[in-house]
């Protein structure tokens, strides 16, 4: 009999560990479950509250909705109830609770009423369960309320039920993360009683309540789901509680079959039988095959067997080990069975003694064992054999070391004795047992007895068998080979599992991690159907819908071709969501299986996966680890598709920005020319006998101006299409800084009025080999700019300085406002205008010009504020090239 407590496995025990870390570092959560309104859920918490008050815990009153109850308005007068938070929406005043409030008020219990209640729009969360989880969070316990029907995995359920969809629901989740719930119960009558007493609703709507919601049927079902709901939570931590601490003892709060299955097509009467139990008894069943090493052939008809139960509503799970009796005992304690069903055979009295059912039986405690006879129709048992094909070369290779430890003991005899031969045989036969083989085994250990007595025993060169010693001899030979043989089988088996294990967990982290590094759809594609490809040992093609046709997109150890029949099938899956195909009750006569890849709105493509080796069936373990990597990677090939969509998106925004911002500028920039034009041409040939030579030549000299603008402005949209068609060509010669300077600075002399510009260069400075026109573009563009924002009576300081003996750095320098630390990499951006320059006229392309000449003269700009901080300065480097280059 297993003892009640046993050492935990380091698993189990972490992570124990860290759930009770996670319970030690947030609130405890009640909920105090019902069936319906009215059922006395809030009455019961403030009751429980006021209790938990009188023994000293700081309580408050987070919302609680007394609905004009005298009982429920009576408890919140005794204690403390935190200020509602007022809310406007749609022009009403509303109370809502206050999460800030009870935040900062901090107390030790917080009672919250209706946990599925729909915050109103603008407050910090959506829903009031997020209220309460984050002060959860925050160490703060909770009492709340709930109905049924308010949790999300049964909206369905009670949709059919009460013949309407609850809008108002929470997560399975949360409702989980509960430490206690509570059933409030009450029977129909009696709510229906306390309804019509208007102690529910008020007695208009009470009424129509009872015509709807409130009707026998409904509220007995809604009871039953709440019951069951309420028995189901209190089961699993049962059953966590039992894991934790590590009690083996089976405790029966409801009934759980197990089925144990095997290769044996008389498994499927048990799977049926087992099924029909578990319906009598409305219990939960689990189909369990213990793998020990069984043929392709006799592994698929397994699988096939445990299809059958997931098909009839089983969890089904494949165990690998060598004692099958203690690999389903302990599967059976870890899942609190109560009834194990297996097969008996008929067979004879003596050989049903050493049986699975007699060995499950007897080591099966307080778990009922139920056996289900039928005749055996197939050489194989339920549990096969763990041997496998066996190589000739293996048996030539038991008598090769029989042979050769023969031919090195016989010159031997002289020097040692017997006993110490004998051990050098046992060393060959132990050799021999490694290769973990019984039939070689057993051929070097009969050989070895015989060589053994024939050469080494007197009288010498006589096969004598019948000696009592040689027999015990062989007996103990075999024992020990076939020991060893076995144990190095469950080794061998244990390793490949582990590798497996590791290898498979390695290959999905791995696939989480490129796929969330990976961009581009086909990228996705060749890293997805490589993975699949390496886990499952399979041929994969990746196909994609396009125009709502399947083509295929990637493929890994195959021709990426299908023919018509592989390309129905694909369609099939394809436009009904399922899988189907190898191993499956859909289209079982292919030889590949196809999944979809269902992304969160719909299907958008298929998986061919074909094993390599033929005919191949997944467990359900795989088949379920090939769904879920599927859908990983439909969720890969969705979210890269979203972004794309939204680079375009954000792509056109700026190219509509972009063009808006160019129609606003042009058109503003060219019609201020143009009117201004227009005007003094206008008074020139209306007044031009009556106005004095002076005003008509200022009047041309603002025509000029104006037109001067206007051109500059065409020249800059030319210029910067120009520099960015990447086709501009240089014209170098060697020029003096100082006779561009001067030659722009006359160019800019009407603008510059009153400014005064001082110029720093030393007296040495070289010529330089630049374009003398787009560099004069480049010191027209940075002294308007300055212009702008210098004040009158401020310089503009222009210099230039040797910066090694390889290039020359010129400065273009204001005494304005300077740069906002925001704007220091916008201002060479195209379109972009300074926030400070809202009168001046421009497009805001200067800058970006000056940058592209700049750096197709292979140097460098950029803008920062002067060092003493009035003002800003522009930077460029020339670089300097030898004479004749």
């Amino acid at each position: 009999m297993p003892k009640e407590k046993e050492r935990p496995s380091p698993d189990k025990l972490l992570a124990h560990a860290k759930e009770e870390e996670r319970k030690a570092n947030r609130g405890k959560l009640k909920i105090y479950l019902g069936a319906a309104p009215g059922v006395g859920k809030t009455y019961t918490m403030l009751e429980n509250a006021l209790a938990k008050r009188a023994q000293g815990l700081d309580v408050i009153v987070g919302v609680v909705e007394s609905h004009g109850r005298n009982e429920i308005e009576n408890f919140l007068k005794k204690m403390e109830v935190l200020p509602r938070q007022k809310v406007t929406y749609k022009e009403q005043p509303l109370l809502e609770f206050d999460l800030d409030g009870a935040l900062k008020r901090n107390p030790a219990l917080i009672l919250i009423d209706e946990m599925a209640h729909t915050n109103v729009p603008g407050l910090r969360h959506n829903k009031r369960w997020q209220d309460i989880k984050e002060i959860l969070d925050r160490g703060i316990d909770v009492y709340t309320t709930l109905n049924v029907q308010h949790i999300e995995s049964l909206n369905d359920v009670v949709t059919q039920i009460i013949h309407t969809r609850v809008k108002e629901t929470i997560p399975d989740s949360i409702f989980e993360q509960a430490d206690t719930v509570e059933l409030v119960d009450l029977p129909p009558e009696d709510l229906l009683k306390r309804l019509e007493e208007g102690k529910v609703y008020i007695p208009t709507t009470a009424k129509l309540a009872i015509e709807n919601f409130f009707r026998t049927g409904n509220l007995s079902a809604l009871r039953e789901l709440a019951l069951r709901t309420t028995a189901e939570r209190v089961g699993e931590q049962m059953l966590s509680y039992r894991q934790g601490k590590s009690i083996k003892f089976i405790w029966p709060t409801k009934e759980k079959l197990l089925v144990c299955v095997g290769p044996e097509s008389n498994s499927n009467k048990l799977i049926r039988a087992t099924r029909r139990m578990a319906a009598s008894l409305q219990a939960e069943w689990l189909a369990v095959h213990i793998d020990t090493g069984h043929s392709p052939e006799q592994r698929n008809r397994a699988i096939q067997n445990l299809r059958l139960a997931e098909q009839l509503g089983a969890e089904t799970r494949i165990l690998s080990g060598m004692d099958i009796t203690k690999e389903i005992i302990n599967c059976a304690r870890d899942n609190n069975i109560t009834k194990i069903i297996v097969g008996k055979h008929i067979r004879p009295f003596w050989k049903s003694l050493f049986s699975l059912t007699e060995k499950l039986i007897s080591n099966s405690g307080e778990i009922d064992v139920y056996m289900i006879t039928y005749e055996k129709t197939s050489k194989q048992p339920v549990t096969a054999s763990i041997q496998q094909s066996t190589s000739w070369r293996t048996y030539l290779f038991a008598l090769g070391i029989v042979g050769i430890t023969t031919l090195m003991c016989v010159p031997l005899l002289p020097y040692l004795h017997s006993n110490n031969i004998l051990m050098i045989y046992f060393a060959a036969i132990t050799i021999v047992a490694l290769f973990g083989r019984i039939g070689p085994s057993i051929l070097a250990s009969v050989v070895s007895v015989v060589a053994y007595g024939y050469y080494f025993i007197p009288p010498y060169h006589m096969i004598l068998l019948n000696n009592t010693e040689h027999i015990f001899l062989l007996f103990v030979m075999l024992l020990v080979t076939q020991t060893i043989s076995h144990l190095t089988i469950l080794a061998r088996r244990q390793a490949e599992a582990a590798h497996l294990a590791e290898k498979r967990t390695s290959t999905l982290h791995l696939l989480s991690r490129q796929l969330a590094s990976t961009r581009g759809v086909d990228k996705l594609l060749d890293t997805a159907v490589s993975y699949i490809a390496e886990v499952f040992n399979s041929e994969v093609i990746a196909l994609l819908s396009e125009n709502n046709q399947l083509t295929v997109q990637a493929g890994y150890g195959t021709k990426l071709i299908l023919n018509e029949k592989e390309q129905s099938v694909a369609k099939w899956v394809y436009d009904l969501g399922q899988i189907a195909g190898l191993g499956t009750d859909t289209l079982p006569f292919s030889e590949a299986i196809y999944v979809p890849l269902l992304s969160s709105q719909k299907c958008i493509g298929v998986l061919r996966v074909k094993p390599t080796q033929p005919k191949q069936l997944f467990t359900p373990e795989q088949m379920h680890l090939l769904e879920a990597s599927a859908n990983q990677i439909a969720l890969a090939i969705e979210v890269d598709k979203l972004h794309e969509q939204t680079k375009q998106t954000e792509l056109q925004s700026e190219t509509d920005r972009v063009r808006g911002a160019l129609l606003e500028a042009v058109s503003h920039d060219l019609r201020t020319p143009l009117i201004a034009v227009m005007g003094a041409a206008s008074t020139l040939m209306e007044m031009a006998n009556e106005l004095d030579a002076r005003t008509i030549k200022k009047l041309a000299a603002e025509i000029y101006f104006e037109l001067e603008q206007l051109n500059r402005l065409l020249n800059n949209l030319l210029q910067i299409s120009y520099l960015e068609a990447d086709s501009i060509v240089l014209q170098k010669e060697e020029f003096p800084l100082n006779e561009i300077i001067n030659t722009v600075l006359n160019t800019s002399s009407i603008k510059a009025e009153k400014k005064h510009v001082l110029i720093h260069f030393p007296e040495n400075l070289p010529n330089v080999p630049l374009d003398k026109t787009l560099i004069q573009e480049v010191f027209i563009n940075l002294i308007d700019n300055a212009i702008k924002f210098t004040p009158s009576e401020s310089p503009i300081e222009i210099s230039a300085e040797m910066v090694g003996n390889d290039k020359v750095m010129i400065s273009v320098e204001d005494h304005g406002p300077g740069i906002a630390a925001d704007e220091v990499d916008q201002l060479f951006e195209k379109f972009y205008r300074g926030r400070l320059l809202t009168t001046e006229r421009g497009l805001g392309l200067g800058l970006a010009i000056c940058r592209s000449i700049i750096k197709a003269h292979g140097g460098e700009m950029w803008a920062e504020n002067r060092k003493d901080g009035h003002g800003a300065a522009f930077r460029f480097f020339l670089p300097l090239h030898p004479r004749g280059d």
